[in-house]
């Protein structure tokens, strides 16, 4: 139970993201720059975590750098860069949609990689929360047509996406702490948006103004330390397709946010996606209960 709720609150505080990128967004960053900007501040952030923690968790095996290339890298850099294309070309509902093909993702490499099972409970609850993704989107009522190039970078967001959860299990059970895999992931990271991003605009911008500084650490706090941090000590106990469900919490609480602080409006749809992703998080955790007592 407490790895459900440990990767429950990730998603949830992934959804608050809104209300630190549109205030970025109007200081003049793009999606790009922000990335950077998360990406240096959690890396930096960790280290000092690090340093006051123990020092011994900067260690890593060379021959496991790869886990760090694929959480970095494959996951964070590649999945962000095929969504930012993808909402250029198409609505941010069918972006969205396409993203959260993740779970699907996750459970079938993770059948393959790690044996994890493909049962029903699970399929049930990845049906339930997909179903329920497409009402809170809203994705029904959009009547654009989807094409082949819009579908393959749409699927490889999520692809992307669903990465973090494989190479972050395989770090795992190599014997990494949390803290490590998510400082080297940002490390990573870092390293490679520093090509996508402008870092002179980045710098100035943030240090801009006292209130600037203080929403860059809140912003990297809330959104990607703890976040990330729980959902990586959440997968210590739940298998990674149940806690890719788990975390479609994400929208929901985006569209929420939404609503209560943006005033945006709230329909039935966005009320019957909501309660269909909870009936699927309800199934996983189910079937996640009944794992803990057989064992």
């Amino acid at each position: 139970m407490v790895s459900m709720i440990l990767i429950l609150t990730a998603g949830i505080l992934w959804g608050c993201m809104g209300l630190f990128v549109r205030p970025f967004n109007d200081k003049g960053l793009n999606s790009w720059d922000i990335v950077f900007l998360r990406a240096v501040l959690t890396t930096v952030f960790m280290a000092v975590v690090l340093l006051i923690k123990d020092k011994r968790l900067f260690k890593i095996r060379l021959k496991d750098l790869w886990c760090f290339f694929g959480t970095g890298i494959l996951s964070i850099v590649f999945f962000n860069l095929c969504y930012f294309k993808e909402i250029t070309i198409t609505s941010l509902s069918v972006g969205a949609i396409l993203l959260y093909t993740a779970p699907a993702f996750v459970m079938i490499i993770s059948a393959i990689c790690f044996k994890e099972r493909l049962t029903k409970p699970k399929i049930i609850a990845l049906l339930l929360a997909f179903i329920g993704l497409i009402f809170v989107t809203g994705v029904f009522s959009n009547t654009e047509r989807l094409t082949l190039t819009t579908l393959f970078i749409g699927l490889g967001a999520g692809l992307g996406y669903a990465l973090y959860s494989i190479f972050s299990r395989f770090a795992i059970e190599r014997g990494y702490d949390s803290y490590t895999i998510s400082f080297y992931t940002f490390l990573f990271a870092a390293f490679t948006t520093v090509f996508f991003a402008d870092g002179i605009k980045v710098a100035s911008t943030v240090t801009s103004s006292s209130e600037s500084i203080v929403l860059a650490v809140i912003f990297v706090l809330v959104s990607t330390i703890i976040p990330y941090l729980t959902y990586t000590i959440g997968l210590k106990e739940v298998e990674n397709g149940q806690a890719s469900i788990i975390a479609s919490i994400e929208p929901v609480a985006a569209t929420l946010i939404g609503i209560v602080w943006y005033k945006e409006d709230l329909s039935v749809s966005v009320i019957i996606g909501a309660l269909l992703v909870i009936a699927g998080i309800v199934v996983s955790n189910a079937r996640l209960n009944t794992n803990l007592r057989s064992q």
